[in-house]
């Protein structure tokens, strides 16, 4: 992939993975992602990131097509997530740089993943800067958005700001910027993103956008480490990362389930005719057809969770509960749940799924409904009711914070 310059005399050096479609070991990426690396050409030659070990020669002939690397002075590690620093040892044993500037929680990392003491490492803080020459480097932790390491790197003199892995999305793409694609396309991803890696860390979220605002940071690019470059819709996504962290109800909900013999799919089907009847949209998602992450990015706009399973060996189906562990580790907030269940002899499987909606802080509308065997007319009745009682509390949330 050709190296594209981003701003004069700073380039993106980085490397697209088109093939990819299991991103981290836990959400889907079908669209492939992107390893970005920028490279800024001053008096002090900086590199900022990298990309993960496999793709080092690519990376190499990257920076190789625009000047040496043993010409490069500094490294900047924003975070160091292997698919960020797998590259480390390879570009220190190349460059050999004066210095890598990390964050101090970036510091003890680098050193429990490549166990190099003797790096150059120059740990930074919020309010630290460097001079490259004509433009200066300030940094910013950015804790816990989304590792302890995690920092923004800020070069006033060009309003750009390096985020690492905020802002991102997983498009492997070969235009950079975001008034090269589909704008519709490329927030999906941006929101898929979120849902499934930063929605744990909205507080923070909220925090960093804060602390961006208070110091008053000019801001016409944003680069990221995974995806595409934003230069042309930088407030939209700022705004969309404020939006997706603030979580505000809407009048949505998705059902997801699992089934058999198709006894709980047609109770799911039940449940959401009363969501509709009450003007609540709804998604149903069977788990055997949806990824547990494909569920939490349609769960991004939707206030409603209704979980259906049939009673499996005593539990309830195996999808089901990845998907509930799954959901539950990410930490949603201000959602409104219900769960119903099929069974044919013991039964335990709504008591499971309601008490892991509660585990997992969703506002549980009870009684869920329980069906043995085959659903009739009276139990599909039923059904939709639970999803009438359900639409009634997703329209009175919405209308508590309008």
């Amino acid at each position: 992939m050709p190296v594209t310059e981003i701003k004069k005399d700073i380039y993106w050096v980085g490397v697209v993975d088109w093939n990819i479609h299991d991103f981290h070991g836990y959400s889907k990426a079908p669209q492939g992602t992107t390893y970005n690396a920028y490279l800024v050409i001053d008096d002090k030659i900086t590199l900022f990131d990298s990309v993960p070990a496999k793709f080092q020669m690519d990376l190499y002939h990257q920076i190789r097509s625009i000047i040496p690397l043993e010409k490069i002075d500094y490294i900047v590690c924003n975070h160091i997530e292997p698919d960020h620093s797998g590259a480390m040892p390879f570009l220190m044993e190349k460059i050999q740089p004066e210095k890598v500037f990390c964050s101090k929680m970036g510091h003890r990392m680098l050193l429990d993943h490549f166990h190099q003491p003797d790096w150059p490492y120059h740990p930074v803080q919020t309010g630290d800067s460097i001079s490259l020459g004509k433009r200066t480097v300030q940094f910013m932790e950015t804790r816990m958005l989304h590792w302890p390491d995690s920092m923004f790197s800020y070069i006033p003199e060009e309003k750009l700001l390096i985020s690492n892995d905020a802002f991102g999305q997983n498009i492997a793409s070969s235009e950079r910027f975001d008034d090269e694609i589909d704008l519709a396309m490329l927030m999906a991803e941006a929101s898929h993103y979120y849902f499934n890696i930063v929605l744990p860390f909205s507080p923070r979220v909220i925090a960093v956008l804060d602390e961006v605002a208070k110091l008053g940071l000019e801001i016409d690019m944003i680069a990221p480490d995974h995806g595409i470059i934003w230069r042309s819709n930088v407030p939209l996504i700022l705004q969309a990362y404020r939006d997706y962290a603030e979580q505000k109800p809407n009048k949505k909900a998705v059902i997801v389930f699992d089934t058999m013999w198709h006894s709980t799919e047609k109770m799911a089907k039940a449940i959401a005719e009363g969501l509709m009847e009450e003007g609540v949209a709804v998604r149903i998602m069977h788990l055997k057809q949806y990824h547990h992450s494909d569920v939490m990015g349609a769960l991004a706009d939707a206030t409603g969770i209704i979980c259906g399973s049939p009673t499996h060996n005593n539990g309830i189906m195996p999808l089901m509960a990845d998907f509930l562990t799954y959901m539950k580790g990410l930490k949603p907030l201000g959602r409104v749940g219900a769960a119903f269940a099929s069974f044919g002899w013991s039964g335990e499987s709504l008591n499971i799924l309601t008490e892991w909606l509660k585990s997992a802080k969703i506002e549980v509308v009870e009684p869920g409904v329980k069906c043995k065997n085959v659903p009739d007319h009276a139990k599909l009745a039923e059904c939709k009711e639970l999803g009438r009682q359900v639409g009634k509390a997703i329209v009175a949330k919405v209308e508590a914070e309008a």
